[in-house]
């Protein structure tokens, strides 16, 4: 039997851990979501030099932090001593970057449901799925699992082969016309995709399937509410506080 969700999808997911209103991937954008209201918030985990899985989205530290090089090459000694919210403006000076540890524990302690991103580097797909895994049973151990997808197609199998119970999503930017094999395959619960990608006759398959579709990025309310009546499920936005849930 699949993994199942512990929770009906929510219509919109903050973007980055806050979209547009924090430091992307911080602390800081979990608690701005959460004061808006928001029920779920999407973000990205990648592997540091030591095997830990922090929040980022780009291989790099350059543009979200104050650090340089990669962060696959960097020990988590260096990384905690990173600034994460400077860049986005003075008043986050001093954010730190999160490890998935204490994104788990925030998303926990402010009742956020969670879509975790595997965001693997170059050459780190299975390790990083595998890793990833594990660390979200264990973390999330006692409550409901996030929703946890990735681009990589290894990734996610490396994550399905460490925790059989992990619900996954698909992510494409735009949806492949096998994508029934594909979720089969890898036992995924979602289809997640571009916005501007999203197709009426995939829709429509989805549909027919049971197989619910996620959107990115969502930022402008009239778009928002032309997918939901499209058939999609949920959205991605940056603009949490200008996206409503639908219905």
């Amino acid at each position: 039997m699949l993994p199942r969700l512990g929770w009906p999808l929510p219509g919109v997911f903050a973007h980055r851990c806050g979209g547009a209103l924090a430091p992307e991937n911080t602390l800081a954008g979990l608690h701005i979501a959460a004061g808006l209201g928001l029920r779920a918030v999407e973000f990205d985990v990648m592997l540091s030099a030591d095997g830990s899985p922090w929040l980022l989205h780009d291989e790099a530290l350059a543009r979200t932090t104050n650090g340089d090089g990669l962060l696959c090459e960097t020990p988590d000694s260096a990384l905690c001593l990173l600034d994460a919210g400077a860049y986005r403006h003075p008043a986050f000076a001093g954010e730190p970057l999160p490890t998935l540890e204490s994104a788990a524990l925030a998303c926990r302690r402010l009742g956020l449901l969670a879509n975790v991103e595997i965001k693997p580097a170059a050459g780190f797909e299975e390790r990083t799925g595998e890793v990833v895994a594990r660390r979200v049973i264990e973390l999330w151990s006692g409550t409901d699992l996030p929703l946890v997808s990735s681009f990589s197609r290894s990734a996610l199998a490396a994550a399905r082969a460490a925790a059989p119970e992990l619900p996954l999503g698909s992510l494409y930017e735009r949806v492949p016309s096998d994508w029934p094999v594909r979720l089969r395959e890898l036992g995924a619960l979602t289809l997640h995709c571009r916005a501007d990608l999203v197709d009426d006759e995939m829709l429509g398959e989805a549909r027919a399937a049971g197989v619910p579709v996620l959107c990115y990025t969502v930022n402008d309310p009239a778009l928002a509410t032309a997918l939901f009546a499209r058939g999609v499920t949920a959205v991605f936005s940056d603009r949490i506080d200008r996206i409503r849930e639908h219905g």
